[in-house]
C-alpha cells in the first residue's frame, strides 16, 4: 500500500520545491496543491464554496484511487490552518490520511522575509501560473498574515498529527530538506 506525505506550511515557505526534491530522492509521485488550484480556477470564477468544494472533491478522489494503487507513495503540499479553521482542516487532513496505512506531515516554517523572495522564484512561477502576478501574489500573502495561522505553535503540530515533523528551512536547500525528511521517517 502506497505511503502518505503531507508537507504544510504558509505560501511560498518551500512546500513545492522540498516535495520537488523529495520525489526525485524517494521516487514518491508529487501533487501540489495548486495542481488542482491552477485547474480550478480556470474553470469557475473564485467563488469560495464552489472553488474549495471542487478543490476537495478533486483532491479525494486522486488520494482514494492512488491508495489502491501500486505505487510506493505520494507526497502533497497543503496550507493547513492552525487558527479559526483548525477543527476544520483536522477532519479534512484525516479523511485523506484515513485512505493510507503509513501516514507522515512535514511543516516548514520560514521569515517572511524569505517568504516574500521565494514567492517571485522562477521554480515558483514556472508550476503556479496564478502566482505571476507577483505584486498580488505579494498582497495576498500578506493578507493572510491576518486571515490565518499557517504555522503551529510550539507542540501543536505533534498534537494532531502522528509521524510528525517540523523544519524551519529558512537557510536549508531543499535537498537537505529532503534529506532530512527522508532520514527521520525512513522512507
Amino acid at each position: 500500500m502506497p505511503k502518505f506525505v503531507l508537507i504544510i506550511g504558509p505560501q511560498a515557505v518551500g512546500k513545492m520545491t522540498v516535495g520537488q526534491e523529495l520525489a526525485k530522492l524517494i521516487d514518491y509521485k508529487l501533487f501540489y496543491n495548486h495542481m488542482t488550484i491552477e485547474m480550478i480556477r480556470l474553470i469557475f470564477d473564485y467563488d469560495r464554496e464552489i472553488y474549495h468544494k471542487m478543490n476537495e472533491k478533486i483532491r479525494y478522489e486522486v488520494f482514494q484511487e492512488f491508495s489502491k494503487s501500486n505505487q510506493k507513495g505520494i507526497i502533497f503540499t497543503y496550507c493547513f490552518d492552525f487558527g479559526n479553521r483548525i477543527a476544520e482542516e483536522k477532519e479534512t487532513t484525516s479523511k485523506w490520511m484515513s485512505l493510507f496505512e503509513e501516514t507522515y506531515v512535514v511543516e516548514l516554517e520560514t521569515t517572511l522575509e524569505e517568504r516574500l523572495q521565494r514567492n517571485k522564484t522562477e521554480n515558483r512561477l514556472e508550476h503556479k501560473p496564478s502566482k505571476r502576478d507577483v505584486e498580488w501574489s505579494e498582497n495576498e500573502l500578506l493578507k493572510s498574515l491576518e486571515k490565518h495561522k499557517l504555522n503551529s505553535e510550539t507542540g501543536q503540530g505533534e498534537k494532531i498529527f502522528k509521524n510528525y515533523l517540523k523544519i524551519d528551512n529558512t537557510n536549508l536547500s531543499p535537498q537537505k530538506v529532503a534529506k532530512m525528511i527522508q532520514q527521520k521517517f525512513d522512507l
